[in-house]
């Protein structure tokens, strides 16, 4: 029994991605009719249990979860991404539950079957593509939204891995982002008065970016650059010969899951994430150049050495200097505590705060102050004992309530606290203290 459930596993993780839009279409028109039609089960249950249905609760039952996370991860590519973007970065203006459905896709991700997988090879460097490769490793190490990665040893001798892309991901990319807003919305799954229109549109560009290696080979060179005599962090290289459109092979750089750091002593815990906190500012502030996915996956840890060592520079993102000094700005207001010049910032960054005096406006301002707490408290901040994220859901909520200000957040806002998001979390998994608010005195 245990094994034929193991080969069951790999085969669902293993299933064809569809390339061409109808396909693409189809499944997600079939989602929707699923997702309408577990409603109208659920409701149909609860009447005969004498109970009066409401429609948040037939709509969000576990099978319409897993009808939504399902479909979405075996597509991939845009599909995916926008349910990661909807639950990462507007968790705090839709429905919990919602996003609880679209968290399952950061982690959900399934990988090419081998037909599939030698098509796209073939494609990029000819039918006789394993030639170039040696020792090739079919299973790959690590799937996600946008592609996989495979172990190889290079033409001359090195270790590396190629990231290679999934098919029909960059061609379905206007398409995908669409028809998954709309379907959302069909099926209820998206509130209809939330104007999420500038955000989508940004996420296409970000996402044709993204799938277009040769852009992210220049990232990749470009931290490589910045953080090469950076002793706390060691980056991939970049074997430019061999790099296509949809395929990026880099030299192989072992590590630890960065998760792991929570075995080791308070000290080196602190160190680990000080070290990410303060590039993670060095990026926006200085750089103005911002990898954008706080995945752990993207994270690991060399005990031996005690380096960081990042991967996946494909959600890099250019910041203007315009939303660098509001930024600042906000920042600054935060830490001398001083609510209307938060609100003043907060507007210029693009956010609606609400009339003055209004409890719309109150709520906002106490969630910026709480998701900026650690730059606020000067000392080393404890993210293990903060309540931070808890109470910034519970204001999530009661926000949500006020309908008629919903409004989408500024894209370069949702990308970087995406950033920064991640990072909090991270220092929260560590049991990390970090004296943020130290960090950030360099850039203000």
């Amino acid at each position: 029994m245990a094994n034929g459930k193991g080969k069951q596993d790999k085969d669902d993780r293993h299933k064809a991605i569809p390339t061409s839009r109808v396909s693409r279409f189809g499944r997600m028109a079939r989602m929707a009719g699923g997702v309408a039609g577990g409603m109208l089960a659920e409701g149909t249950r609860q009447l005969r249990a004498g109970k009066r249905p409401k429609a948040r609760d037939m709509l969000m039952t576990p099978a319409n979860a897993r009808r939504v996370a399902d479909q979405l991860a075996t597509m991939r590519g845009a599909a995916m991404k926008v349910g990661q973007i909807l639950s990462m970065d507007t968790g705090d203006f839709l429905p919990r539950e919602l996003a609880d459905i679209l968290a399952r896709l950061r982690s959900d991700a399934r990988y090419m079957p081998p037909a599939q997988l030698e098509k796209v090879m073939s494609e990029a460097y000819g039918e006789d593509w394993a030639s170039l490769f040696y020792g090739f490793e079919p299973t790959p190490l690590a799937a996600a939204s946008i592609g996989q990665v495979h172990r190889a040893t290079s033409p001359d001798g090195r270790h590396i891995v190629l990231k290679v892309q999934y098919p029909g991901v960059a061609a379905s990319i206007d398409s995908d982002v669409d028809n998954i807003a709309s379907l959302l919305r069909m099926s209820g799954l998206l509130p209809s008065d939330l104007d999420i229109k500038p955000l989508l549109e940004d996420a296409k560009r970000q996402l044709k970016d993204e799938a277009d290696y040769h852009k992210e080979a220049e990232f990749l060179r470009a931290f490589g650059e910045v953080l090469g005599d950076d002793e706390r962090f060691i980056l991939p290289e970049v074997v430019p010969e061999l790099t296509r459109q949809t395929v990026l092979p880099m030299t192989y750089v072992s590590g630890s899951p960065i998760d792991s750091v929570i075995d080791l002593p308070q000290a080196e815990r602190d160190r680990v994430m000080s070290a990410l906190v303060e590039l993670m500012l060095m990026e926006l502030f200085e750089l103005r150049m911002v990898q954008t996915d706080p995945n752990f996956a993207n994270y690991q840890y060399r005990r031996k050495t005690g380096e960081i060592v990042l991967l996946d520079f494909g959600a890099t993102r250019h910041f203007k200097a315009g939303f660098v000094n509001n930024y600042k700005r906000l920042a600054k207001a935060a830490i001398a505590g001083d609510r209307d010049r938060v609100a003043a910032a907060a507007e210029k960054l693009g956010y609606a705060v609400g009339d003055a005096d209004s409890e719309y406006r109150a709520l906002v301002l106490e969630l910026f102050l709480l998701a900026l707490e650690p730059l606020c408290f000067d000392g080393d901040y404890d993210f293990a004992a903060s309540d931070m994220a808890r109470n910034m859901s519970a204001l999530g909520e009661e926000i949500s309530n006020f309908r008629d200000f919903w409004q989408a957040p500024p894209t370069d806002a949702v990308y970087f606290h995406r950033k920064l998001g991640g990072m909090f979390m991270l220092a929260s998994r560590l049991k990390a203290r970090v004296n943020v608010h130290q960090l950030i005195q360099r850039w203000l």
